[in-house]
């Protein structure tokens, strides 16, 4: 069975419990990294000035204190596996609404890869393929 590494576990550790709750249960059968959960204003601005981010501190949800928003990665990470992220993402929709539907969290989670959630991918104009948030 899959686990997290102390650093995931770290990361996760700043998010809010929703977004724990899901992807404690995702690392049961799906490998993945943490790789983001609270951002400060330093790293925000920086993502935003080198287009990795739409929002300047402290309009990400990664700002919040918990953090309302987690970039996470499929295990072992392949930055051009495009289709592996879409896959994964779809585990982690299938578990969020799955725990959603049970009562067991309180928030939808949106997915990087479609904002609107309608499932159709190719309308984004911005592709986040590892950030997962709230919706609020």
């Amino acid at each position: 069975m899959p686990k997290y590494s102390p650093v995931s576990r770290e990361r996760l550790s700043t998010c809010h419990k929703d977004l724990r709750m899901v992807f404690n249960a995702v690392i049961q059968h799906f490998d993945c990294s943490i790789l983001e959960g609270h951002r400060n204003e330093d790293d925000q601005n920086r993502y935003y000035d080198e287009g990795k981010s739409q929002l300047v501190w402290p309009q990400s949800k990664h700002n919040k204190s918990p953090s309302m928003a987690v970039d996470v990665v499929p295990y072992p990470i392949d930055w051009d596996g495009l289709n592996r992220f879409r896959y994964f993402a779809g585990y982690v929709m299938g578990v969020s609404d799955m725990l959603h539907a049970q009562g067991m969290i309180s928030h939808r989670v949106r997915w990087g890869g479609d904002w609107d959630r309608d499932t159709q991918l190719k309308d984004n104009s911005f592709n986040d393929m590892p950030h997962f948030e709230l919706v609020t």
